[in-house]
């Protein structure tokens, strides 16, 4: 019809051609809108209307077939323009998607079990009675799409299972809605009975929470569209938690605030326990392999790590517990981390004041402007090799020595830049001073962790460690 109109003999006929955009076009434009929208959603979804898993072939599909996309195809082409505002606005209300926070019971409901088979059809117990019942509540909010961890997810795919688990904090944060099921809930509960084992990433990610007890009721028969705005439950949710309820409604992921974050999920508990750093990786916007079957250590070393080279905050590196073996810098399980971490003394600006006239009088002005320097030029903390690399200053030892009144493995000792030091050690130091120098060159620098391994030109202080340069990188 618009091919007749372009080679119409009329002139004013020609110009109604304009008035129209050809089908192809709009088409071409709703499914770059479709994929758009489908990348920040997960691989498979069921249909909530059918209870068909569907991939997102399928997904495309089911839109093409649909009242929605008849309608805008009909109603865009007689525009003069592509109206990509309106096209994005009816492509993302159909893909509106729930998906399922919920505790993994016994008996769950894997991929094999509902593929290629209606939902609602299937034998309902177990993980299928609790599938059945999220899809059913999902369907009657009037939503078309829903996602459950355990059945849409072929875990028999390594690389399937790795972009899930490292997309998954941005499923949860474009969901519609997230529908937190609590399964240990009983009907009429009190309040209080959030105090359970929660998922941190799929609670602080969503922007709209509903929960849900036992029997699919309402939690506290709170009928509010999103639970984040329900003052009395927010409430609820920080006493149990300690987190602050303006951090769980505007929670951001990334490096910013890793120890407090990391706090927050210290009473994280998973099935798998590799899923305790796995579900961290959103929290912190890292992408890293997932290997299940390492040791649980290793994967909360391997997120620790990434973290402290991404953003060289050492702050992680202040735990209480059992050291790891995958690096005992950290620690072997994050509950060491529910201390809250330690905050430095507030400092008014005549306390400032006060120690910088201090500083005046003990230190020399070409001194300290060579200190702040060497500081400037420090590199930043990183792993390599699962070894901790932390920057630090050296000051060469110009005497080591033992005087009366001190105990038998203490020594004082003079080192340049710096006032005179008591070192207590187990190991023997050699003593020497300037009048009696010594053949070995001996460098103080802080070590706050494993004892390393050291030249033989070198001697090992204590708690402290020899270095061949002024600014040198410990490695842990």
């Amino acid at each position: 019809m618009l091919s007749k109109l372009d080679h119409a003999p009329e002139a004013h006929v020609r110009g109604l051609r304009q008035q129209y955009i050809y089908p192809s076009q709009v088409e071409n434009a709703i499914q770059r809108a479709v994929w758009k929208e489908l990348e920040y959603s997960p691989l498979r979804l069921l249909n909530t209307s059918t209870g068909l898993l569907c991939d997102r072939a399928a997904q495309m599909s089911t839109f093409k077939t649909s009242a929605e996309y008849k309608e805008l195809l009909s109603s865009t082409t007689k525009h003069s323009d592509l109206q990509t505002g309106l096209i994005t606005d009816v492509v993302a209300r159909y893909f509106r998607c729930v998906l399922l926070s919920h505790r993994w019971e016994e008996t769950e409901a894997v991929l094999p079990d509902i593929q290629d088979k209606v939902v609602y059809e299937l034998n309902g117990l177990g993980g299928i009675a609790k599938l059945q019942s999220f899809c059913k509540v999902a369907r009657d909010a009037g939503y078309r799409w829903a996602w459950m961890d355990t059945c849409c997810i072929d875990k028999r795919s390594n690389t399937e299972v790795q972009e899930s688990v490292n997309s998954m904090f941005v499923w949860y944060r474009h969901s519609a809605l997230t529908i937190v099921y609590l399964s240990d809930v009983p009907p009429s509960s009190q309040p209080g009975a959030l105090a359970r084992r929660w998922t941190f990433q799929e609670f602080v990610a969503p922007k709209v929470v509903i929960f849900y007890q036992r029997d699919w009721s309402l939690y506290l028969g709170d009928r509010s569209p999103n639970h984040k705005e329900s003052p009395a439950i927010m409430r609820e949710l920080e006493n149990a938690t300690g987190i602050d309820a303006r951090a769980l409604v505007t929670f951001c992921p990334g490096m910013s605030g890793a120890r407090e974050k990391l706090q927050w999920a210290s009473k994280r508990v998973t099935t798998l326990q590799e899923d305790v750093a796995y579900s961290l990786f959103g929290i912190f916007g890292i992408t890293l392999p997932v290997i299940y079957g390492e040791r649980k250590q290793n994967a909360l070393g391997r997120l620790l790590q990434e973290i402290v080279a991404r953003s060289g905050d050492i702050t992680v590196l202040d735990w209480i517990g059992q050291p790891s073996e995958f690096n005992s810098c950290l620690p072997a399980h994050i509950t060491s981390y529910t201390i809250p971490p330690r905050t430095l003394a507030y400092l008014s600006e005549d306390d400032i004041h006060t120690q910088v006239s201090s500083l005046r009088q003990t230190m020399h002005t070409n001194r300290a402007s060579e200190f702040y320097e060497q500081l400037e030029q420090l590199s930043a903390p990183r792993f390599a090799n699962c070894r901790l690399h932390l920057p630090c200053i050296s000051f060469r030892v110009m005497e080591v020595g033992r005087s009366r009144g001190l105990a038998q493995d203490t020594y004082y000792m003079k080192a340049e830049g710096l006032n005179d030091l008591l070192i207590t050690t187990k190991e023997p130091l050699p003593l020497f001073s300037c009048a009696r120098p010594s053949r070995r060159t001996l460098l103080l620098a802080p070590d706050l962790a494993e004892q390393p391994d050291f030249m033989d030109d070198t001697e090992s202080t204590g708690n402290w460690r020899e270095s061949e340069s002024a600014v040198d990188d410990s490695q842990l």
